[in-house]
């Protein structure tokens, strides 16, 4: 049976002239009306889906000696309604094993790209032929190139008609310092934009201490025409095996310390802000008035504001605890509510996810805390606020090889919330099922097509 599904566009942060026109040609194709906004972590340029989702895209790395040992896009079904709830449906494995790490959708969601930290390669999947069974589109294997050495592809971020990728190293000595790399939605290389250093301020204005060049996420506010960055390490240290690794006074010193304001449009950066302790997501407010964005450090383990003040100037300051830095929790992937009321923070080492209330965002509190598992770090919620999904991989030379019985070491979980508690729905254990090392979770649904595809094809396996 066809499942409902509602769309919608943001219309909480005012877009510039061209990028309404882009949008409105979408909603139009697609036969949408604009209202409302999408799963919380997703650009707002982007297709939404604000109903029930019917698939979770899970970039998985390979791991030697299970299954065929490649990359792979695992399709897991988590429409309730459906006869294949909660199961693999399709798995699609690219060549060899690259540091599968991040993925992100096009502003139409018709594709979806991935990237592999260690070989540099992206992989555009078509997801619109078939949602239910992704097929390989393109490869793009010639970035450090076009780009003029940017590498290690992480976040994929949809802009109107392009594709930002932010870089985590370069070719030359394979250490943090990096840039943004825009490609057009058919793979075509547009233009290279480089972190700004001590050296090289790129005509941004130095906030503190630092200007490390160093690069991670990327997030954007347009109706301040604004994009924020952020900043960790280069391919020497993400991947070397982690005991190794923190136990090198030298290259624990190569984390970055900063995050970038940049200006949206002419992709300029504008102010250099202080951050230290390895800045990872950026997620920016949702409301029309909340000029500001959360980012969690990894090594210091805190919450950090990145807001607006009185006089228009962009500032950083830290304004939460995240357990007990002591111990390294290790804070990695977070995710604010749609309403901006809550910001979800998983800590990897502990394997622990925690909900803090940001109705203030200049004094955060923890509300709500439950162990997922041995580790943990990627978690996606549904914009209604009522799914979440989590997995466990972080990298492959820094995932714990062995967990404690009871605790579950490389999966997929799917929960409700209902403002009080997580309520568990199922589970897939990626070795158990030789799938590899889960990583990052992208939503997909059959209706977000259903403007171009015949009817039958979209109730296939319902």
């Amino acid at each position: 049976m066809p499942v409902p599904q509602t769309f919608r566009l943001s219309t909480t942060q005012p877009l510039t002239n061209r990028a309404a026109s882009l949008l409105t040609g979408l909603l139009l194709t697609l036969g949408l009306a604009p209202a409302g906004a999408d799963e919380t972590c997703q650009s707002p340029y982007m297709a939404k889906i604000t109903g029930q989702e019917d698939f979770i895209y899970v970039w998985t790395l390979g791991v030697p000696g299970m299954g065929d040992e490649q990359d792979k896009l695992v399709t897991i079904d988590v429409n309730p309604a459906s006869a294949n709830y909660g199961k693999v449906i399709h798995r699609l494995s690219v060549t060899g094993r690259n540091e599968a790490h991040h993925a992100g959708l096009t502003d139409d969601r018709r594709y979806l790209w991935a990237g592999g930290l260690d070989t540099n390669k992206t992989f555009i999947f078509d997801l619109h032929t078939d949602p239910a069974a992704p097929r390989l589109h393109k490869t793009i294997d010639d970035m450090p190139a076009s780009s003029g050495g940017v590498a290690g592809p992480h976040t994929y971020y949809a802009l109107p008609g392009r594709m930002l990728i932010t870089g985590l190293t370069n070719t030359q000595d394979r250490n943090g310092r990096t840039g943004m790399v825009e490609y057009n939605n058919a793979g075509d290389y547009v233009a290279s934009y480089w972190m700004p250093t001590d050296a090289d301020l790129r005509g941004a204005v130095k906030g503190g201490a630092y200007a490390d060049g160093y690069g991670y996420d990327v997030r954007a506010l347009p109706r301040r025409n604004i994009m924020v960055t952020s900043s960790f390490t280069g391919w020497n240290n993400y991947m070397m095996n982690l005991g190794k690794l923190m136990a090198d006074k030298e290259a624990m010193a190569r984390f970055g310390n900063t995050a970038v304001v940049w200006n949206l449009h002419s992709r300029q950066p504008k102010k250099v802000l202080d951050v230290p302790g390895a800045p990872l997501e950026i997620r920016c407010a949702w409301g029309s008035f909340n000029n500001y964005c959360f980012t969690s450090t990894a090594l210091t383990s805190k919450i950090w504001l990145i807001h607006e003040d009185k006089r228009g100037q962009w500032q950083a300051k830290a304004v939460a605890d995240i357990g007990d830095a002591k111990k390294t929790p290790l804070p990695v992937d977070i995710s604010i509510s749609a309403d901006d009321a809550l910001l979800w923070v998983n800590t990897w080492n502990d394997g622990m996810t925690r909900a803090f209330d940001i109705r203030d965002p200049f004094h955060p509190k923890e509300i709500f805390s439950e162990k997922i598992g041995a580790q943990v770090n990627m978690l996606s919620e549904s914009w209604d606020g009522k799914r979440i999904y989590y997995t466990s991989s972080l990298l492959a030379n820094w995932d714990k090889t062995e967990a404690a019985p009871g605790e579950d070491l490389q999966y997929f979980k799917a929960y409700t919330w209902d403002g009080k508690k997580l309520t568990h729905k199922f589970t897939i254990d990626f070795f158990k099922d030789k799938l590899g090392r889960p990583h990052q979770m992208n939503f997909g649904a059959y209706a977000l097509y259903a403007q171009s595809r015949p009817a039958d094809t979209l109730t296939a396996g319902r």
